[in-house]
């Protein structure tokens, strides 16, 4: 036969002694990650609390046709927390597919079968996660297994070979968790990642969020459901929190830590460092169906005397900025707004050129007190990407973006 069995064909498989007798059928099988991650420790026979253990150097030879022992001397099953069971642990369990973007669920094993001392054993191979296992789980026992293989052919296998899957031994709760490395996680686009975390449950979520980067998972966190990114941010230690939190947009931060406990929130904010948590305190003050509670506090002011080479040199010294940044603002003296400077004229300007000479022709503005819904209606009536928002004085508080208007308008 083939060099390779899968778990569905291995469960209920004929047990034979010494002298051909058969003595059971297989119930499970187990890894001793301490011992070997990847080979077969254990073969489990019986059923129900009656199990017995094969040790896998018991074994002579294992195919389609039956597991024979070249060691009759079996011993009972007593749990172990160190032992990962096929069966109860690992089929259904959800498993992170970074390549296709998305949590899969293990359906079936793939084991290689090889030679080791005089035994055959089984070491795994990949898991198996498409139709193809679905298809095996659902005729096995119903149709010869040799069958079952034949009709599998003209289906395209799926599966996540075991090499990728950082195995994690049990926890003594006996769950098992298949996490793939933290830096393919990390390479995932923000709103790629934020799908594959809202198929989680609760832990598997915070363990993600608890391990990587805390810049990746702030990215992601504000691609996740918003209902979803208190409960996340709440299952996690205060700092962590803290941290991700701290590389959040102010405004996004504000917003997540408003739908939270409010001792959840303030234990978070304890832990940020000052000028973030001033900023997020600060939006906080603001009802969140306002421009002062919609707004971000990072933005580009320059003087209203200042030249393209006093912009170029501001930017160059804020890069984190350009990527969402597409006009600039002029301020007084006192830090009234002056004047809004579209991004694209700057590039294609001498160094020297005044930047209000390259100002919009009408100044688009908000109050902080400003309500969504007037909001929305500025962005469709003048067509604008940014929105700068003033409080009572004149003063430039922050501005207010597209994405925070498609974002109001998807919850709604």
């Amino acid at each position: 036969m083939a060099g390779f069995l899968y778990f569905t064909e291995l469960l209920g498989l004929k047990v034979y002694d010494l002298r051909g007798r058969r003595i059971g059928r297989l119930a499970d099988c187990a890894l001793v990650p301490v011992a070997d991650p990847v080979r077969v420790d254990r073969f489990l026979v019986g059923g129900g609390l009656a199990l017995l253990t094969i040790r896998w150097d018991q074994v002579e030879s294992i195919s389609l046709d039956g597991l024979r022992l070249r060691d009759e001397i079996l011993t009972p099953y007593h749990d172990d927390e160190y032992m990962l069971r096929i069966a109860r642990d690992l089929l259904d369990q959800q498993i992170i597919d970074v390549n296709g973007r998305k949590v899969v669920r293990v359906n079936d094993v793939t084991f290689e079968i090889q030679k080791q001392n005089g035994s055959e054993i089984l070491r795994v191979l990949e898991v198996d996660v498409g139709i193809r296992s679905i298809v095996r789980r659902v005729l096995q026992g119903y149709v010869p297994r040799p069958w079952i293989r034949r009709l599998q052919r003209s289906i395209a296998p799926s599966s996540i070979p075991w090499e990728f899957c950082n195995i994690v031994e049990a926890d003594p709760q006996r769950r098992l968790r298949l996490n793939i490395r933290h830096e393919k996680l990390e390479d995932l686009h923000p709103a790629d990642l934020a799908d594959i975390v809202e198929e989680l449950g609760p832990e598997q979520r915070g363990a993600i969020f608890e391990a990587i980067d805390s810049e990746a998972a702030a990215d992601a966190l504000s691609e996740v459901d918003p209902k979803m990114q208190a409960a996340i941010l709440e299952s996690m230690e205060a700092d962590k929190a803290a941290d991700i939190v701290e590389e959040m947009a102010p405004d996004e931060a504000a917003d997540v830590l408003a739908d939270m406990d409010e001792e959840a929130s303030g234990e978070i904010l304890e832990e940020m460092e000052v000028e973030p948590k001033a900023e997020v305190e600060e939006l906080l003050e603001y009802d969140e169906d306002t421009a002062g509670g919609m707004m971000n506090t990072q933005y580009v002011a320059l003087p209203e005397d200042a030249t393209v080479g006093d912009a170029l040199a501001a930017l160059r010294g804020d890069e984190d900025l350009l990527e969402g940044l597409n006009t600039l603002f002029l301020v007084d003296r006192s830090g009234r707004l002056a004047a809004a400077v579209p991004l694209g004229r700057v590039v294609v300007a001498g160094n020297s050129q005044p930047l209000k000479e390259l100002a919009a022709g009408t100044l688009i503005q908000a109050d902080v007190d400003e309500k969504q819904n007037r909001l929305t209606e500025l962005f469709d009536k003048y067509n604008i990407l940014t929105l700068p928002v003033v409080d009572k004085d004149g003063t430039l508080a922050g501005v207010i973006t597209a994405d925070d208007i498609i974002s109001v308008l998807r919850q709604k």
